[in-house]
C-alpha cells in the first residue's frame, strides 16, 4: 500500500461506468479513497471536489472534455492526471500546457498509475509548503536557529532530555512554560529528531490569529466562501500534511475553536470553509503553553478533552531566572550571532557585565536575553559588550514574583468590595492576555457580552491594555 494512500482522496472523472468501476476497485485496494463522477459537470460540483488530493480524468467525454477540466481547475484546485489513448497523445500534451499535473496512456498500468498519483501530490504538497514559505519570509524573524537548544542547567537538560525521547514516536507533545523559555526551539528539535524531519514544520501562534480568522487561517478556505475570500488558502494545517504542526499558545484559543481543532487532532480529518465534505491530513502535533493547562480546564477556561489529547507527552521548560548557569551560555551565544550578523566588532563580555546579567530577574525569559545582547551589541564601539552598552533592563517582575505579590497586597484586607474589585482586575487582565487583546474573545472568556466587557474595562481604567506585562 503507498505511503500516503490511506489518507488521499482520488476523484475519478469518465463517462463509461465501466471505467469507473474499474478503477475505483483498483485504487481503493491500493489505499485509496475513490469518489466518481460521469462528467465535467459533476466533477465541478462542491460535494464533489471537497477534500479531494488528485482527480483522474479520461480526456475524451461527451459534451465538456478533460481539457475544459483541467482550465477549471488550473487556478484552484487539486491536480488533475489526463487519461488518454495513443492517438490522442498530442491532445493530452495540450491538457499539461493548460495545466494538468500528468498523463496516463491507456490500457493503464496500475503500478504506473499509482506512482504518477502519488507524485502529483507530492508535488501539490510542495508547492503548497512553499507558498507558505514565501509568505512567511518577508516578515520572518530571525530566530530560528538549526542549532540545538543551549543549556546545560540540570531541569533544562532534563526538559530537552524527555522531548528527545518524545521524538522518536510520533506522540502528541505539550510543551509548558513562560514565555520566552524557549519552546518552539524544542519543537523544532523534536521535528529534527523525528521520522518527519524531511517534512514540513509549521508554526502557529494562536494568540496572534485573530478567533474569526483562526478557522480560515488554520484549516484553509477555497474562494468565494466569504466576502474578501478572493483567493483560496490551502490552511497551515494542510501545508503540514505529512509533517508536524506546532501550535504555540493553544491556551488562548476561544472554546469554539479549541472544538474545532480537538476534532482533528482525534481523527485527522477536517473541512476547509466552503467544502462540506472532510479532508484529511496526517501531522506530528506538538502544543505550547505559557500558562497551567490542568489550572485552565479547573476554571472552565480550556477543554478537558483537548488537554488529554495533546498532553500525551508533557515537558515544562524552565523559567531563565531557574537556570542561571545558563546566562552566560546563552549570552556570548548570541553575542556571537549578533556581532556576525551586524557586522560589529564584539568578541566577549566586558568588566561587570555579566554580573549585571545574572543579577537581572529576566521576566521574559531566553527571548529578553537575546534581544538585550543583540541591541547591546549594537551600541557597543569595543571589542568588549560593556554594560554601558546594554540598554535598560526590564523593571518588570517575573510572572511568579508578580503574582506573588499580588496575593500579597490583598492578603491584608477582608473588605468584600475590594477583594471583588481585585479579582475583577485580574480576571480581566488575564482574559485579555489570553486572547492577545482581541474583546470579542476576551468577552468569551468571561462569559460576558461586549457592553458588559466595555463597562468592566472602563470601570478598572483597562480600556488601553492589550494583554503585555
Amino acid at each position: 500500500m503507498p505511503a500516503d494512500a490511506a489518507r488521499s482522496v482520488v476523484l475519478v472523472v469518465d463517462d463509461e461506468s465501466y471505467v469507473r468501476d474499474s478503477l475505483e476497485s483498483l485504487l481503493s485496494r491500493r489505499g485509496f479513497e475513490v469518489r466518481t463522477a460521469d462528467g465535467v459537470d459533476a466533477a465541478l460540483e462542491d460535494a464533489a471536489l471537497a477534500g479531494v488530493d488528485v482527480v483522474l480524468s479520461d480526456l475524451k467525454m461527451p459534451g465538456r472534455d478533460g481539457l475544459e477540466l483541467v482550465r477549471e481547475l488550473a487556478e484552484e484546485g487539486p491536480p488533475v492526471v489526463m487519461m488518454t489513448g495513443h492517438g490522442t497523445v498530442r491532445s493530452a500534451v495540450e491538457c499539461l500546457q493548460a495545466g494538468a499535473a500528468d498523463y496516463v496512456l491507456k490500457p493503464t498500468d496500475p503500478d504506473d498509475l499509482v506512482i504518477t498519483l502519488e507524485r502529483c501530490m507530492a508535488t501539490a504538497r510542495s508547492e503548497r509548503e512553499l507558498r507558505y514559505l514565501r509568505s512567511r519570509a518577508s516578515g520572518a524573524e530571525d530566530g530560528a536557529d538549526e542549532l540545538d537548544p543551549l543549556g546545560e542547567a540540570p531541569a533544562w537538560r532534563a526538559a530537552v532530555e524527555l522531548a528527545l525521547r518524545a521524538a522518536e514516536t510520533d506522540a502528541p507533545i505539550l510543551l509548558q512554560g513562560e514565555t520566552g523559555t524557549g519552546k518552539e526551539e524544542v519543537a523544532r528539535l523534536v521535528h529534527r529528531r523525528s521520522g518527519r524531519k524531511a517534512q514540513p514544520f509549521v508554526a502557529v501562534n494562536c494568540a496572534a490569529l485573530p478567533p474569526e480568522l483562526f478557522e480560515s487561517e488554520f484549516f484553509g478556505h477555497r474562494r468565494g466562501a466569504f466576502t474578501g475570500a478572493v483567493e483560496a488558502n490551502d490552511g497551515r494545517l494542510r501545508v503540514a500534511d505529512g509533517g508536524t504542526i506546532f501550535l504555540d499558545e493553544i491556551n488562548s484559543l476561544p472554546p469554539a475553536n479549541q472544538a474545532k481543532v480537538l476534532r482533528v487532532v482525534e481523527d485527522g480529518s477536517f473541512e476547509r470553509v466552503g467544502e462540506s465534505r472532510p479532508s484529511r491530513v496526517d501531522v506530528r502535533w506538538i502544543c505550547a503553553a505559557n500558562s497551567d493547562l490542568e489550572a485552565d480546564v479547573a476554571a472552565g477556561r480550556f477543554r478537558a478533552d483537548l488537554l488529554y489529547r495533546i498532553n500525551l507527552v508533557t515537558v515544562e521548560l524552565p523559567p531563565l531566572r531557574e537556570r542561571r548557569e545558563d546566562v552566560e551560555l546563552l549570552a556570548l551565544h548570541f553575542l556571537r550571532r549578533a556581532a556576525r550578523q551586524l557586522g560589529r566588532p564584539v568578541t566577549g563580555l566586558g568588566e561587570g557585565t555579566l554580573e549585571e546579567l545574572l543579577a537581572h530577574g529576566w521576566p521574559g525569559n531566553v527571548r529578553e536575553l537575546r534581544n538585550v545582547i543583540e541591541r547591546g551589541v549594537l551600541l557597543e564601539n569595543g571589542e568588549l559588550l560593556t554594560v554601558q552598552s546594554l540598554p535598560p533592563l526590564s523593571k518588570v517582575a517575573p510572572r511568579g514574583a508578580r503574582a506573588a505579590a499580588e496575593s500579597e497586597a490583598h492578603a491584608d484586607t477582608l473588605n468584600l468590595s475590594e477583594v471583588k474589585a481585585a479579582a475583577e482586575r485580574r480576571a480581566l487582565r488575564e482574559a485579555l492576555r489570553r486572547s492577545g487583546g482581541v474583546r470579542k474573545a476576551a468577552a468569551e472568556l468571561l462569559g460576558v457580552d461586549d457592553r458588559n466587557l466595555s463597562y468592566y474595562l472602563k470601570k478598572h481604567d483597562l480600556q488601553d491594555y492589550r494583554g503585555g506585562s
